[in-house]
């Protein structure tokens, strides 16, 4: 596991979201590349719904922590979930309950939420953005049901992109991400919670579009067939190693 070293103070994190090259927030295609983010994503919701589905958690309830502007909560209600979502970012928030009323809330809201209440929580590549991921991880893990499940999806500095890129590696994207994580460094963290990794699933479509940007962040300028020829080795060569791009990890209660 490494570190963002200086890490920008608590209050200082938002200006960093507020820049014109960070688009998870965004609703609107401004380039080709954000159009491409955004057909990925969809594809992306897919699959993470499908995981979810198929964890056979008691009850139909999913708590997404870090929803940003609400997409995955919105996609798992229309699935019939009973979803909610959790984000910092009022902008993000705002324009996820100007979707749908009432279904993002402030982080605060958590301490009105039942323990042992939800079926599945989800974090999206938001583990490596909180400061005190211990502490927060370690209260999630009280509000879930003894049968339910966390998918927790974060960039894998082993990875052959990682490799690739070095100090341009996009998924780095520093100071936003304040740890990087690896697959044991995974696998010790749930051990000091007394949960464990129940299975891994690989991010495919992250190793292309990291690729894409640390191209933009190596060389000052988009290469789109470099972005693809190293996106495709990184996930064939993981194929062997399990070491992808970007990693889900299931994680459940220890077995008594």
């Amino acid at each position: 596991m490494l570190a963002t070293t200086p890490q920008p103070k608590i209050a200082a994190l938002s200006k960093y979201y507020n820049s014109s090259s960070y688009i998870s927030h965004a609703k609107h295609r401004k380039s080709i590349f954000d159009s491409v983010y955004f057909s990925v994503r969809k594809l992306a919701i897919k699959r993470k719904l499908k995981w979810v589905s198929s964890c056979y958690c008691e009850g139909a309830s999913i708590l997404d922590f870090g929803a940003g502007v609400g997409h995955f909560v919105r996609s798992a209600q229309a699935k019939g979930w009973v979803s909610m979502g959790l984000e910092t970012n009022q902008k993000a928030r705002n324009i996820a309950n100007s979707k749908k009323p009432a279904t993002v809330f402030d982080t605060n809201h958590i301490e009105s939420i039942k323990p042992q209440s939800q079926s599945a929580i989800t974090l999206w590549h938001v583990l490596e953005h909180l400061p005190d991921y211990k502490q927060q991880l370690n209260k999630l893990k009280t509000l879930l049901k003894p049968s339910g499940r966390l998918f927790i999806a974060v960039p894998n500095f082993r990875s052959y992109d990682s490799a690739y890129f070095q100090q341009h590696w996009a998924a780095y994207d520093v100071p936003r991400h304040l740890w990087h994580f690896s697959k044991k460094a995974m696998v010790s963290i749930f051990d000091e919670l007394d949960m464990e990794i129940e299975r891994t699933h690989p991010m495919i479509f992250d190793a292309f579009y990291v690729s894409l940007l640390s191209t933009k962040y190596q060389s000052g300028r988009y290469k789109l067939f470099k972005a693809l020829w190293i996106g495709l080795l990184s996930n064939l060569k993981a194929t062997k190693t399990g070491e992808y791009s970007s990693l889900v990890f299931v994680v459940k209660h220890k077995s008594n």
